[in-house]
């Protein structure tokens, strides 16, 4: 392994990157740096959060950009407002002995003015969010007619969060002859068609395999009854208590709920969702910086972004909807060259998504125990002991305190007095688990259960694929009106303007007068019981039946067609993905992209639907599973 002091450095970032702890590259930084110190390509770099990216581009970058020449000479776009401000910072840091250049970071939820003003006192390097900086420029605030560099960090994250236009447009405003670095943990099509049409027959370079999870994370997940996700939850954290996690869930609202639960039930946690302001969001995040929170429950987009390095784990309290979220939340654990743990709560349903995530991921899932009661308290019990055995007495401080509590205490052996002192911390947790429950489940006696069909009623609704509805959406809907967890839901068939659902039969009129009032696309939602469906014991699809193809169930649509597909226990299930779309995961062969991709061309499509209300636009182009 090479050193710092041997990649072509020069000696002042040198000094600030031994004053910042850096010993040795990480390989992504032995890899980059020389490259970009040698001008001569563009590169893509493809390689998981928390490798030391920013060092691998900003060190170099900082070397080549000349102090003297009061113009912007590069831009940094990242998705968030966090990570932009981290790669400002940073980049400060590493500039430490070089008091001439100026970094600017420019971002939403700022005041734009103040930000305009540093621009024009001149910016060597702007670290920018997409957004805000088109409008900067589209207001003629920033100039990128000098720009040598341009560097797309997380590009993946920015075009999923629907940042393709102002991405473009940024890119557009600078000039053909600049050099571009782009990084992403993955690399589906639409960042290919970027870096066909903007680079200049880019060189790849890859830390770890194409679209896998990072290599210091393992994975374990959990078979569970969807009425139990929560105590499930309590269980893992309480397994575990020296846990600094995030805590994934699908939608704002289960997040807050997940959030308060915690809370109420005296954990250390808060949540992390779109509805917060600009203000709470910092208030959170610098919390959970500090430790003075332990867990943190996020949606997936309010966590983009997100740089903490010694998380110990990531908690999927549902399962993403797409496969590439879920590398982009086990990467967020496991940072830095430490180990983390991945932890999943799944149904007997999503057992075979479980398979699909292995070959994304490139690793083998573990499936886990659900602690019992007792062994939860025998890992609390010890973990206090160690804490009792390595905790630093403050001599000088509690010695005039100490006379009174030996003679107070006196009366009792050491032995009395070691019970009692570990009863104080440990009784509540005895209390608790007392007559605690085996929250594992019978797979074979469950998998029989679910095939029967007998207690369902097929439901008419007057949404289709046309509003944007695909199972997963359509389930966090479900979430998000019946707020009934344990809500069992059948077969989905869906339509280009309708869908039919199979319901728990004894929840139909609840399930009916939660979606009154609702709308979609400002026309409201119809459900009704759908008596011919019933007799039928299935949906009638017509002409679509012949669209679809045979023996579809089980299968997200195919384009033009309806799709059918099987769910189990509760409305926030996914779906049997047998039939998915399992293309990305299953080469483990480094593929050279972008000469086949040149070769395809650029005429490949892809369909856009309604982000995640988390204020991040639209998704485009989002994968199927």
């Amino acid at each position: 392994m090479k050193k710092f002091d041997e990649l072509g450095l020069q000696e002042n970032i040198l000094k600030a990157v031994n004053e910042l702890g850096f010993e040795n590259p990480m390989p992504v930084q032995e890899a980059l740096i020389p490259r970009i110190l040698d001008n001569n390509s563009d590169l893509v770099g493809l390689a998981q959060t928390g490798t030391g990216k920013t060092a691998a581009f900003g060190l170099p970058l900082l070397q080549m950009v000349d102090p003297q020449l009061n113009k912007t000479q590069a831009i940094i776009l990242s998705p968030t407002r966090e990570l932009c401000v981290q790669i400002a910072n940073d980049i400060r840091s590493f500039a430490k002995y070089m008091p001439g250049i100026r970094v600017t970071p420019i971002y939403g939820g700022a005041g734009f003015e103040a930000q305009a003003k540093e621009l024009k006192a001149g910016s060597h390097i702007i670290a920018a969010t997409p957004g805000r900086m088109l409008d900067m420029i589209m207001r003629k605030k920033a100039d990128l007619s000098e720009i040598r560099w341009l560097v797309l960090d997380e590009a993946d994250e920015m075009l999923n969060m629907g940042f393709e236009e102002e991405v473009r447009g940024i890119i557009e405003s600078t000039p053909e002859e600049r050099h571009t670095f782009l990084f992403s943990a993955t690399m589906p099509k639409e960042v290919e068609q970027i870096a066909l049409q903007y680079m200049h027959k880019p060189e790849t370079i890859s830390v770890g395999q194409r679209n896998k999870g990072a290599v210091n994370v393992k994975h374990n997940y959990y078979v569970a009854h969807a009425k139990d996700r929560y105590n499930i939850l309590k269980r893992i954290c309480d397994y575990h208590p020296e846990m600094y996690a995030i805590i994934f869930c699908r939608t704002r609202q289960e997040t807050q709920e997940i959030a308060e639960s915690l809370i109420r039930d005296g954990y250390s946690a808060d949540s992390l969702h779109g509805d917060l302001s600009q203000a709470q969001r910092d208030h959170v995040m610098n919390k959970f910086r500090q430790k003075h929170l332990s867990m943190l429950v996020a949606t997936d987009v309010a966590a983009r972004g997100i740089d903490v390095d010694d998380l110990t784990h990531v908690i999927n309290y549902n399962l993403p909807d797409e496969p590439d979220n879920y590398i982009h939340r086990s990467g967020r654990t496991g940072r830095a060259g430490k180990t983390g743990v991945c932890i999943s709560i799944v149904n007997l349903k999503e057992k075979s998504r479980i398979r699909q995530l292995e070959k994304q991921v490139g690793k083998e899932f573990n499936q886990s125990k659900i602690p019992s009661g007792t062994q939860v308290c025998e890992k609390q019990l010890y973990h206090l002991i160690d804490r009792m055995e390595n905790v630093v007495v403050n001599e000088e401080e509690i010695m005039p305190f100490l006379p009174v509590i030996f003679k107070k205490l006196q009366w009792l052996s050491n032995e009395e007095l070691i019970k009692r002192f570990v009863s104080v911390e440990f009784n509540r947790f005895l209390e608790y688990y007392r007559n605690a429950g085996d929250l594992n489940v019978d797979e074979s006696r469950e998998s029989n259960s679910y095939s029967s069909r007998e207690n369902f009623t097929w439901l008419f609704m007057s949404i289709g694929r046309k509003d944007g509805i695909l199972p997963p959406k359509l389930l966090g809907l479900i979430n998000d009106y019946t707020r009934k967890r344990d809500l069992r839901i059948g077969k989905i068939d869906i339509g280009d303007t309708f869908t039919f659902i199979e319901v728990d039969s004894d929840f139909v009129k609840q399930f009916i007068e939660s979606f009154n009032g609702k709308f979609i696309n400002d026309r409201p939602i119809r459900v009704d019981v759908s008596e011919e469906q019933n007799r039928k014991g299935r949906p009638s699809r017509g002409r679509n039946d012949r669209d679809s193809g045979s023996g579809n169930s089980g299968r997200f649509p195919r384009r033009g067609g309806s799709s059918s597909s099987s769910y189990g226990r509760g409305g926030d299930s996914r779906s049997d993905s047998r039939g998915g779309d399992s293309r990305r995961g299953s080469d483990n062969k480094e593929e050279k992209w972008y000469d086949a991709a040149r070769g395809k061309g650029k005429s490949s499509t892809s369909t856009s639907s309604d982000a995640p209300k988390d204020g991040t636009g639209r998704l485009k182009g989002k994968k199927k599973w």
